[in-house]
């Protein structure tokens, strides 16, 4: 059977914040959002809250309008703000019960090119389970599953499943299987805490279990994980949550192989590289094996899976429990759908991609054949 794994950076629409030519330019506007939307959430508003909020809103663009150019307001019922005809934005609202509604990132489409290079990718993984990182939804994934696949020429898959996540933006990790191999018990940890005693979620997104039967009636365990990104929020908060993210995966790991499980794979967008601290407690410190480390894995002529592949941007990951690991046949990676770059060109990609906008994902797919 052939595993894979792949950041496809959404797959329809993606939030305007994150759409923009530089992470430099999205990344204050996410900043901004998760902070305003922090602060709407407290039961009770201070004034000092209260005044930082106006000045939020007002940094989002809202200060005329509950609709700004990245972020919309939606005030269902009751009162939060007020706009003086003078200018700027009064927080009149005291606490959360005072209204009703919510702060949400505002959507733009996918460039089309980027979506079909996207579902070319997948096309020629020719996975029988594919892990996916960053979709927006089952429906959506769904949708692009038994439309867009077959538009290129690719065969859908039986099986679509994935569980919605903490993230707001629509960035959630899922799992897509062939006929012959069915997804069974699912087990979500999006509600695992941390232990810090803030009562905050480990997982960005989640870290689903999903449980699959091959065709040759082995059980197959697969993680889909897409830990704390690098680019939002202070550095070391970053690593904390890597940090702990890791942790708690290589528990989960632990768990299961004490439960008999032989058979399981950690997949996704880890966000660090293999000797990072933050990794450390999964990719050194627990049984699991990276794929990239096996004689038979194929990289490609690079060592990175993440813009021009460079060894600073391998970030992203199949780990494989020791038995697991002993069944793999041979592996690779798929970079067509990246951006090659220019000075010089690092690989071929598809005809169609012409642009980095046209770029499927700033990230390569991985697979590995497993004698399952």
């Amino acid at each position: 059977m052939r595993l894979a794994v792949y950041n496809v950076e959404n797959l329809f629409d993606r939030a305007k914040a994150m759409n923009l030519d530089t992470w430099a330019e999205g990344r204050p506007v996410l900043e901004k959002f998760a902070e305003l939307n922090a602060l709407l959430g407290e039961i009770t508003y201070s004034d000092k809250d209260r005044r930082r909020m106006a000045e939020l809103v007002v940094e989002l663009g809202m200060e005329k309008s509950d609709t700004g150019p990245f972020v919309i307001l939606r005030r269902n019922h009751g009162g939060l703000l007020v706009r003086p005809k003078a200018g700027g934005v009064e927080i009149t609202a005291t606490g959360r019960a005072d209204w009703v509604g919510s702060l949400e990132l505002r959507d733009e489409p996918i460039n089309e090119h980027a979506m079909r290079n996207t579902a070319r990718v997948i096309r020629d993984l020719k996975a029988d389970v594919l892990g996916v990182v960053e979709a927006e939804s089952r429906p959506v994934l769904k949708a692009f599953n038994d439309e867009i696949l077959p538009f290129v020429e690719g065969t859908a898959f039986r099986h679509v499943m994935l569980i919605d996540g903490n993230d707001e933006r629509g960035i959630d990790v899922g799992l897509l299987s062939g006929p012959a191999f069915p997804i069974g018990r699912m087990r979500s940890h999006v509600d695992d805490r941390l232990s810090d005693g803030s009562d905050r979620t480990v997982f960005s997104r989640d870290c689903p279990e999903f449980e699959v039967t091959t065709a040759k009636g082995e059980r197959l365990l697969v993680m889909v994980n897409h830990f704390k990104s690098k680019g939002f929020g202070g550095t070391a908060e970053s690593n904390r949550r890597r940090t702990a993210q890791a942790t708690r995966v290589a528990e989960i790991c632990a768990e299961r192989l004490a439960d008999g499980w032989d058979y399981i794979a950690v997949v996704g967008d880890l966000n660090d590289t293999p000797d990072s601290d933050p990794l450390k407690p999964l990719v050194k410190d627990s049984p699991m094996q990276d794929v990239f480390t096996h004689p038979s894995f194929d990289n490609g002529g690079y060592a990175g899976t993440y813009g021009l592949c460079n060894p600073s941007n391998k970030i992203d990951y199949m780990l494989l429990s020791p038995k697991l690991f002993a069944k793999v046949d041979k592996g690779g990676i798929v970079r067509t759908g990246m951006w090659p770059g220019s000075k010089p060109k690092r690989w071929d990609t598809y005809e169609e991609l012409k642009r980095p906008q046209d770029a499927a994902s700033d990230h390569a797919a991985l697979w590995v054949d497993l004698d399952l």
